[in-house]
């Protein structure tokens, strides 16, 4: 991966670029091997970035997948077995989306 892509954080700095290949490039690099419960969740946020032009924190994040897929995807538990850490921060770096407000 070319490192000049990306912010000093990992996020992609060109939405534009993104790429599904791009995008298990950078899971890669997170430890994440992208299924296609994975893909369900990065699409979706994807699509909900292009609505509302920001990347949901987590708690937005989990609604949101809620509102999507049912409580059984839609909460921390399943996310974090998705995403490690921080669901809504590591799926929007692997989206290709700029860093989610009040994520550290």
């Amino acid at each position: 991966m070319d490192a000049s892509l990306f912010d000093k954080d990992g996020f992609l700095k060109d939405l534009n670029i993104w790429s599904e290949s791009l995008a298990h490039e950078i899971a890669q690099s997170e430890g994440i091997q992208l299924s296609n419960e994975h893909l369900e969740i990065i699409h979706t946020l994807r699509a909900f970035y292009q609505a509302h032009e920001v990347a949901p924190a987590n708690r937005p994040f989990v609604k949101l997948i809620k509102t999507e897929y049912g409580p059984e995807k839609g909460n921390s538990i399943y996310l974090m077995t998705l995403f490690p850490e921080s669901p809504a921060k590591i799926a929007a770096k692997i989206a290709g989306l700029p860093k989610p407000a009040n994520c550290l």
